[in-house]
């Protein structure tokens, strides 16, 4: 039995009456306390937990992904709503402050001023199709919004649109069980651009979370701006993760880099965003040792199902435009023949002369495949780096050694992502608060939030100062009783305490 659904785009008049809904629902929302915030996202991760047995196999159908990663992925989903909500009701994201009165002050009174984040209002989710719970109806940037206050409407992404009805289901039952307002969260399907468009231009669109390409993601930021009140877009647009091999690093262990690299490329089909596209090193005998045995093990590796025809069809045509620059050479190829619907495991080469004066080399091409970029010395790596958009991650292979001959290539790839890592990969991301899943554009419209880890809750939220306000007007965290009891920062020290 197919287990797939055909689903109907929404119209103009459903998207207008979906958020005016939400505006509604948003106006109630906002007053519920942390507790009860935390308390509705809670209740949807055991909700989530509820339906595993009949979504994982439609999931399964819709993104050719396994089971068991589809499985570790709800796991996932529902740490991060638990995650998110314990955050949201510890309240330390609210970033409170408080500067008590001095009415001595000479030669003028000082006011009482304290200040807070406050809900933005409703937030349009865009579903990611490589990530169809963490990063989808479910996901992060849907926790986060409604950790910070915000009511959601998500566009399913069409790629496994029936899977994002069932998570949309579980959702709506949370809802009902915590009675929370209704409207507070939407779910509408769009496989065209326009009902994208109709919910980003909506006046009643406050923010929008994006989780997808460059195309998609500069698009959905370039309508935001056409609007008479431009809203924030927090768009992820993906990423070639650059990996730097140090000389010292290489001299000493190329082949167990190597295996390494041949794992990271081709997890999942090399569709994460922080698959590591780009090798830059220096030439010479190590190099050469770590692209010979790099090429056996990404030879070695069967192709496989990537998440849908249209995704497919952009790795191999993208693929082709890379390996068809002047300057690539085709080191390895997957020795299994990849049907239409797989990704063929891939390496490529260049001089790093040919990846300077070659934009088409920079590009992303999603799937598995990385570019090997050559290096005569340090010098022409630094440039390299200095050539290099705005990434998700960086990573460095390094020695002590290597870090001490050559300072300069750290200090200058800092600046050009949001995670970097030392002698790892950058293929899988932690969901905690030191962590930060943005970076420079292109790889996000804003390198100042994560959309992993709680403190992608700020996103959705806007400062907001009350001036000599009688206590019991004030919202809670901002009394002087705190009854709360969230962190605070009152008169520069951080406090739980009462004001004396």
């Amino acid at each position: 039995m197919e287990m797939t659904k055909i689903f109907r785009d929404a119209t103009k008049e459903e998207v207008d009456k979906v958020m005016e809904k939400s505006w509604q629902a948003f106006l109630a929302y906002k007053k519920c306390s942390l507790k009860q915030r935390a308390d509705f996202m809670r209740t949807i991760a055991v909700e989530l937990e509820k339906i595993r047995s009949e979504v994982i196999p439609v999931a399964v159908e819709e993104t050719h992904l396994p089971e068991g990663r589809l499985n570790g992925e709800l796991g996932r989903t529902i740490f991060q709503l638990n995650n998110y909500a314990k955050a949201a009701e510890e309240g330390a994201w609210l970033d409170a402050r408080i500067d008590t009165a001095i009415p001595e002050r000479k030669p003028n009174p000082k006011p009482d001023l304290r200040k807070m984040l406050v809900p933005l209002g409703p937030v349009v989710v865009f579903g990611s199709s490589n990530f169809p719970f963490a990063y989808s109806t479910a996901g992060g940037d849907t926790a986060c919004a409604f950790a910070a206050g915000c009511p959601v409407i998500v566009k399913a992404h069409p790629a496994h649109a029936h899977t994002s009805e069932i998570v949309a289901g579980a959702i709506m039952k949370a809802v009902g069980i915590c009675n929370m307002p209704e409207g507070i969260f939407a779910h509408v399907h769009g496989a065209s651009f326009e009902v994208g468009k109709w919910l980003v231009m909506h006046p009643l669109t406050k923010a929008v979370g994006f989780t997808g390409s460059l195309a998609g993601g500069r698009a959905l930021f370039d309508t935001a701006n056409q609007r008479k009140e431009p809203i924030p877009v927090f768009a992820e647009m993906g990423s070639i993760n650059p990996v730097f091999l140090m000389p010292d690093k290489l001299q000493h262990e190329p082949e167990t880099v190597a295996k390494m690299y041949a794992a990271s490329i081709t997890q999942g089909v090399g569709q994460f965003c922080t698959n590591p596209g780009l090798i830059i090193g220096i030439e010479g005998k190590s190099l050469n040792t770590f692209i010979t045995a790099l090429s056996a093990e990404i030879k070695k590796i069967e192709p496989a199902n990537m998440l849908h025809r249209g995704i497919a069809k952009a790795f191999w045509q993208k693929r082709k435009d890379a390996l068809g620059q002047k300057g690539v050479h085709t080191e390895a190829v997957s020795e299994a023949q990849a049907e239409e619907m797989q990704g063929a495991p891939t390496l490529a080469s260049a001089s790093a002369a040919a990846f300077l004066n070659n934009p088409v080399l920079h590009q992303e091409v999603f799937g598995p495949y990385s570019l090997i970029v050559k290096c005569k010395n340090a010098d022409e790596m630094r440039q390299v780096v200095l050539h290099t958009e705005g990434q998700l991650t960086s990573t460095i292979m390094a020695t002590e050694e290597d870090i001490r001959q050559h300072p300069e290539i750290l200090e200058t790839v800092q600046n050009i992502c949001g995670r970097l890592i030392m002698n790892g990969v950058p293929t899988g991301v932690d969901v905690c608060l030191s962590m930060q899943h943005g970076g420079p554009y292109p790889a996000t419209t804003d390198s100042r939030f994560t959309s992993v880890g709680a403190d992608g809750i700020r996103r959705f939220a806007r400062p907001l100062c009350y001036q000599n306000f009688p206590d019991h007007l004030l919202p809670e965290e901002l009394q002087n009783a705190n009854p709360s009891g969230i962190w605070r920062t009152v008169d520069d020290q951080l406090t739980k305490d009462k004001i004396s």
